[in-house]
């Protein structure tokens, strides 16, 4: 398994910044991107349109700059997450503006489509697809995707079901193209782990919502830091789409974290304004399994920084241990 040039020598620590639906902003993907991890936001979230093309502008600028002044710094790539599924109005907008950018690696979800794939590909641009199981890897494949992202158990937002000792065995049998693992990752030590599993990267999100430069309020910050795995409930009712969510965001909506009805797949909305999905990042608040780990906010660098230093140590820890089984007793 080796990782396209895109990455090479960009990465103080293999892990790509989930985007972030609301919360991810130039800001966070700046600094992202500037520490060494690849940064990204839902195209989405710069609204009007004419805001994603001054948000790119201000990204591609900023990272260029950097790497001019200190050519020898792992600086990252960026990413931008767009939305395939037909209720995204504003799609075609969003991958003109990505093509006209050169935007290195785009991230899509909810569905794979040849054309946007093509379209990203004709500048040499990349495209990883976030999947659930292995049917839908199979489609994103076919259509044209360069890598996958496989959600798993535990994972914020929308997430999937499956252990993610099942389903990157289960792809790494038919891919060995880039791979990300999303679900429960917050650590140095839990990317090391997803690159044990056959990962490439890891893909972190919920621990960047509490970052001073993610763009979301004091209170989901402080929420994040002080909840744990069992304040996440798994419900589709929000946008019809199953994710993870944190109890005490639902209970102060008014609804009980503890009797949720199913959601109606057929009310996902991605048009300007307010809509069903806007509404439940904005009052009901997702979160992936892995925040017991966060116990206080802190600049993204300074994160990154005690990832990779996390990362490091159990690198050679793991080294230390398997000579330690070579030798002869």
């Amino acid at each position: 398994m080796a990782l396209p040039e895109l990455f090479e020598g960009r990465l103080s620590v293999p892990v790509i910044g989930s985007p972030l639906f609301i919360i991810s902003n130039p800001k966070l993907v700046i600094a992202q991107c500037l520490a060494g991890v690849v940064g990204s936001f839902p195209s989405l979230n710069a609204r009007p349109i004419e805001q994603l093309d001054e948000w790119l502008s201000e990204i591609t600028e900023t990272i260029s700059s950097a790497r001019r002044e200190r050519p020898d710094a792992r600086i990252a790539p960026y990413a931008v997450n767009l939305i395939v599924h037909k209720s995204n109005n504003r799609l075609d907008q969003d991958l003109e503006l990505c093509v006209k950018h050169k935007v290195p690696l785009v991230i899509t979800s909810l569905g794979a489509r040849p054309e946007v794939n093509e379209a990203i590909h004709s500048y040499g641009g990349l495209v990883m697809h976030d999947i659930i199981n292995v049917v839908f890897a199979h489609k994103a494949l076919e259509k044209g995707a360069d890598g996958l992202i496989a959600v798993c158990a535990g994972a914020g937002g929308h997430a999937g079901t499956h252990s993610p000792f099942a389903l990157i065995q289960e792809i790494r049998e038919f891919f060995d193209g880039p791979l990300a693992l999303s679900g429960a990752i917050a650590t140095g030590k839990a990317v090391y782990a997803a690159q044990a599993l056959g990962a490439d990267l890891a893909y972190i999100g919920t621990a960047f919502i509490a970052c001073d430069e993610a763009r979301a309020v004091d209170g989901y910050k402080d929420m994040i830091v002080n909840s744990a795995a069992k304040d996440i409930v798994y419900s589709s009712l929000f946008t019809g789409v199953s994710g993870n969510y944190l109890a005490p965001s639902i209970a102060a909506a008014g609804l009980d974290p503890n009797n949720l009805p199913e959601g109606d797949k057929a009310t996902m909305n991605f048009r300007e304004g307010e809509s069903s999905k806007a509404k439940a990042w904005r009052d009901v608040w997702g979160s992936g399994q892995g925040i017991g780990a966060i116990k206080q906010r802190m600049p993204a660098a300074d994160y990154i920084a005690r990832l990779r230093d996390e990362y490091l140590a159990e690198a050679e820890h793991m080294a230390k241990m398997a000579r330690s089984y070579g030798e002869t007793p």
